[in-house]
């Protein structure tokens, strides 16, 4: 791939003391405590600040250096108002569109190339959201959606591209506390086409990072991305990438056929799980897992089905847009080629465009897009143009992963090793082993914990060649400030000899001594505190803690399975009846007025 020529930039002078300051952290990262039983560390990767053209538009102030001291818990000015994130974040990654980071160092950096054109002048001035929604169909719709990226007429070069990164990653470093914070330096490749989100979040596990990031100005073809990580790997580095919004994809992200027209072969599937390990299963433009349209018999599968994302681009949902049913896929592929294309651990992110990483609490939310849901008649009545309603959208989901310590380094293999969970904004921790030879039911939580990496395989593994059913170690612990748990459930996966892809819910552990029947569902529903003339709920239902093991009913040694769990709190209130008790409006129709949060856990796969 032919190199842009090196450029001497403002931040040249960061270039020559990246190593210097690698080498002056390495000390504090030996000295943090290593558990080897893992802790859950909570994180963003995947939010949008001022050096996001898009963001920028539509009123988005906080930089890169100001996004990663919202996330440590410093109160910012979000929306025209003092704004935090109520519980700090163990690590972050701030992911600004690759594609526009240049035109946005011009508009911000008083002497930078292009700062004084006349659009730009235009765009610093701009404070009415008319204006601000034609621009933003101007210069980010139109040309991202069409075929392919391409650079406004105000870009001042590739000098500025690679500043803005200089400015991205200093920040990074700037905030990198081992043992308490971890900053992971990425970007998001923001490839649109026909309409279809293709996007990916590109994080390297340490500073040996390119000299500029692979945008879609570049290439809108993910598998140009791939050639593009394979190189860097060839030089050193260590990267992954992350797709998200596979629900507005419109199918393009799990196609059965790659970029040529060929249908999914071995080097394609395996070069595809080598790159992408993770997907991201939540964030505000909705949930991925599961559409209640398509899976009917699954009662929590209406849970932020985000409809009205189809409003926009032709993007009709259907089955094979959401993640469940592509990691079933998965396996008949890796059955039918030797390789699993999806073979996906599970992550969550905000897409936040305020600047605000994992600002996920449901009544403390004030908007995700600056002035398209930041004042709240627009979040309760209007849409986020181009994507989706506010009232349909949700404040996000985070990211946990178990890691045996807090710094970049460890932080970045969890998610590489697949051994990571989202949840949709709670602090629930969910673990889960499997293995044949497993014991029974632990004694407590430690034990459960510690035999399972004695004797078993955590989340995000692949159990081998089995000749008897595995049994499977589950565990939650509840938000120590949110609400009470109503279940574990472990949703199985697996291919028939014909190839034909099959699923079942099982409810593991249940809270209030309700019982599970013999075809392993509780019928009985939690029950339901939520006070919506005041917005309040009550801990009186539900369990702190679910745990327990399972063994498969229904295995065959001879099948290729996944199995996951996903964890449910009792009802609490969705954010927009927070907003409408808190500013006295009435709420709007055609969302829910109580969700249950919850947690899915990555899922651990079984190969013949």
């Amino acid at each position: 791939m032919n190199r842009l020529p090196f450029l001497i930039l403002p931040f040249f002078p960061f270039i020559l003391t990246q190593v210097h300051a690698e080498t002056g952290v390495a000390d504090k990262e030996a000295a943090v405590s290593t558990n080897e039983l893992k802790e859950a560390y909570f994180g963003e990767i995947h939010v949008h600040t001022s050096y996001s053209l898009d963001a920028y538009i539509g009123g988005a102030r906080l930089t890169p250096d100001d996004a990663y001291r919202f996330a440590k818990g410093e109160t910012m000015v979000v929306n025209g108002q003092k704004h935090n994130i109520v519980k700090p974040l163990d690590f972050c990654a701030v992911t600004d569109h690759a594609e526009y980071i240049g035109e946005m160092y011009s508009t911000q950096v008083a002497d930078a190339p292009g700062h004084d054109h006349e659009d730009l002048k235009t765009l610093r001035g701009m404070t009415d959201f008319t204006e601000q929604e034609k621009w933003f169909v101007k210069y980010v719709v139109t040309p991202n959606r069409g075929k392919g990226a391409a650079h406004p007429p105000f870009y001042a070069g590739v000098e500025t591209t690679r500043s803005a990164w200089q400015l991205m990653i200093k920040a990074a470093v700037d905030h990198y506390n081992p043992g308490r914070f971890s900053t992971i330096v990425g970007y998001e490749w923001t490839a649109a086409p026909g309409g279809g989100n293709m996007h990916r979040n590109v994080l390297f596990r340490d500073l040996n990072v390119p000299d500029l990031p692979f945008s879609a100005v570049e290439s809108t073809d993910e598998e140009k991305l791939w050639d593009w990580m394979e190189q860097q790997e060839k030089e050193g580095r260590k990267l992954l990438a992350i797709p998200h919004n596979s629900n507005a994809s419109k199918g393009f992200m799990f196609e059965p056929v790659d970029n040529s027209g060929n249908p999914i072969d071995l080097n394609y599937a395996k070069r595809r799980s080598h790159f992408e390990p993770l997907i991201e299963m939540m964030q505000i433009k909705g949930n991925s897992e599961v559409h209640r349209k398509f899976w009917p018999a699954d009662e929590f599968a209406d849970f932020e089905n985000a409809d009205s994302i189809q409003n926009s681009s032709d993007r009709t949902y259907k089955k094979d847009f959401f993640v469940r049913a592509a990691v079933i896929k998965g396996l008949e592929y890796e059955q039918s080629l030797g390789a699993n294309p999806y073979k996906l651990g599970f992550v969550g992110g905000t897409d936040s465009h305020n600047g605000t990483p994992s600002d996920v609490v449901e009544d403390n939310y004030n908007g995700s897009h600056g002035g398209a849901d930041g004042p709240v008649e627009r979040r309760l009545t209007k849409d986020i143009t181009g994507w989706i309603d506010g009232k349909d959208s949700n404040p996000g989901s985070i990211t946990g992963v178990w890691a045996e310590k807090n710094t970049r380094g460890a932080i970045w293999d969890a998610l590489r090793n697949r051994e990571t969970f989202v949840t949709s904004g709670t602090r629930i921790r969910p673990r889960f082993f499997g293995g044949a030879e497993l014991p029974g039911n632990p004694a407590d939580s430690v034990a459960l914990v510690k035999t399972g990496y004695d004797q078993g395989h955590a989340m995000g593994s692949t159990l081998r060649k089995l000749d008897k059913a595995p049994t499977f170690y589950f565990h939650a612990s509840k938000d120590p400030d949110g609400a009470n748990l109503d279940r574990i459930q472990i949703i199985k996966g697996w291919v028939t000899k014909e190839g034909e892809a099959k699923e079942r819910i099982y409810d593991v552990a249940v809270s209030d001594q309700r019982q599970i029947g013999d075809d392993g569902r509780c019928k009985t529903p939690v029950g339901n505190t939520v006070d919506l003339k005041t917005a309040y709920y009550t801990n009186t239902i539900g369990a702190t803690e679910l745990m327990g093991s399972w063994t498969d009913p229904d295995f065959d040694p001879s099948l290729h399975a996944l199995y996951y769990t996903r964890t449910l709190e009792i009802p609490t209130p969705r954010w927009t009846t927070y907003d409408a008790v808190q500013y006295g409006v009435a709420p709007p129709k055609g969302v829910p007025t109580t969700i249950q949060e919850r947690a899915w856990s990555s899922p651990i796969w079984y190969t013949p």
